[in-house]
C-alpha cells in the first residue's frame, strides 16, 4: 500500500512499489486521460507533473513519489496556466486523433510554468519528447505561442 498525492488529494492505493504511476493512475485510480503509448519514457504520451515538472509516469515507479504532488491532466482546468493551454488548443483545433494530447499539453503546461515567453526553439526543444502520429506539431506549436500570449495579456505572465 502506498499514499499519492495526486491532483491535491491524498490517495492510497494497492500496488507493489515497482509499479508504474500510469498504471496506478489508469487501473486502480481510473484517471485514463494519461495515456500509455510505448513503455519506455520515449513517446511521452504518459507525462504527468512531479512537483511541476513534466514526468513520463510509465517508467516513474510509486515508490518515488512518496512526499511529492502529482498533477495529471484531469486537474489542469484548476490552473492559470492550464485552462490557457487547454483554451489554445481548442481555440486552433490542434487535435486530430487525440491520442496524445493529454503528454502534449502536460508538457506544454510545464514550458509555460517555468518560461512565460518561450523561443520557437524553447517550444521545440521541450516538446521535443512527444510524439504525435497525426503530425499536429504546427499546431501544437502555434496553440503554446497562442496560450503564452494569452497568459501575457490576462497579467499572468510572471513565473509563479
Amino acid at each position: 500500500m502506498a499514499t499519492l498525492s495526486i491532483n491535491g488529494t491524498q490517495q492510497t492505493v494497492q500496488a507493489a512499489d515497482d509499479t508504474p504511476l500510469l498504471w496506478v493512475l489508469r487501473d486502480e485510480l481510473g484517471m485514463t486521460g494519461t495515456k500509455f503509448g510505448c513503455g519506455m519514457a520515449m513517446c511521452g504520451a504518459c507525462t504527468v507533473h512531479v512537483d511541476g515538472q513534466p514526468t513520463r509516469s510509465c517508467v516513474t515507479p510509486i515508490s518515488a513519489l512518496q512526499g511529492v504532488q502529482v498533477a495529471t491532466i484531469e486537474h489542469q482546468e484548476a490552473d492559470a496556466i492550464g485552462r490557457a493551454v487547454q483554451a489554445a488548443w481548442v481555440e486552433l483545433s490542434v487535435a486530430q486523433c487525440g491520442y496524445c494530447q493529454a503528454g502534449q499539453i502536460m508538457s506544454a503546461i510545464g514550458l509555460l510554468k517555468s518560461n512565460r515567453s518561450p523561443s520557437d526553439q524553447e517550444i521545440s526543444d521541450a516538446m521535443s519528447g512527444n510524439l504525435c502520429r497525426c503530425g499536429a506539431y504546427l499546431r501544437i506549436h502555434a496553440a503554446i505561442q497562442l496560450a503564452a500570449k494569452n497568459l501575457a495579456k490576462a497579467g499572468t505572465g510572471a513565473p509563479s
